[in-house]
């Protein structure tokens, strides 16, 4: 696409702030208004589109795209989202693990364990830990309690949220992330064990290592927009 506004400045929009592109507020896809909780975050979604090329891919905007999905996406389907990522915990990452060989086994136990007793702490929720691929049940009040602390986030802290549990594969994860008792990087480090496993013993693919590469960018793209919602 081609650039077609010289200047992006945050704004005041009522209670919350905007962008303006040469004056004009913005709109979302749906054609919404454009409106943030934080000038912070208003800020950084300016400095986003005033660092745009001439000729850029809207995919670029990897801000504004969880500001459009908060106000286009869950706000119309919030149940829908609750419910999507709730279920997660029925799958957890952290909940699956290897039979064998014992070295990995030791590394996902040094890495998942503490999550697993912070969600027991955090959220009285117990998840059921197995071994191997077959399918655990997990107590029915796991993801209905899931579900209500999800309830109480955001739309915006949920369109980003939606991103790092399916790029980690784990809600766990995830809301410790968000709750600032993970730092990012080792979320990251805890999703990728069985990766970086086989990668030691097999070697690393290029289409494997380029797909893990724009995840992990996102997945910084999604932490930051959280960041910016409380800054």
């Amino acid at each position: 696409m081609k650039r077609f506004w010289k200047t992006a400045a945050p704004a005041e929009a009522g209670d919350g702030f905007t962008v303006t592109l040469d004056g004009r507020p913005m709109r979302t896809p749906a054609k919404r208004p454009l409106t943030v909780p934080t000038r912070a975050l208003a800020e950084a979604l300016a400095a986003e589109w005033n660092a745009q090329p001439v000729d850029f891919k809207p995919e670029t905007l990897a801000l504004t795209r969880f500001a459009n999905t908060a106000l286009d996406r869950v706000a119309d389907l919030r149940a829908e989202v609750v419910a999507e990522m709730a279920n997660w915990a029925g799958t957890d990452l952290v909940c699956y693990r290897a039979t064998e060989p014992d070295d990995l086994i030791a590394r996902q136990a040094e890495a998942w364990d503490p999550w697993i007793d912070w969600v027991r702490r955090r959220f009285d929720t117990e998840l059921a830990v197995t071994a191997g691929l077959m399918p655990v049940a997990q107590p029915e009040t796991v993801v209905p309690r899931m579900a209500a602390v999800l309830d109480h986030r955001s739309d915006a802290d949920l369109a980003a949220l939606h991103t790092m549990v399916g790029i980690l594969g784990s809600l766990v994860l995830a809301l410790a992330v968000a709750e600032g008792e993970m730092a990012l990087e080792d979320a990251w480090k805890a999703s990728r064990i069985d990766d970086d496993y086989q990668i030691e013993q097999w070697g690393e693919d290029a289409e494997a290592a380029d797909r893990a590469a724009r995840q992990r960018a996102d997945l910084g793209h999604a932490h930051r927009f959280l960041g910016l919602l409380r800054a």
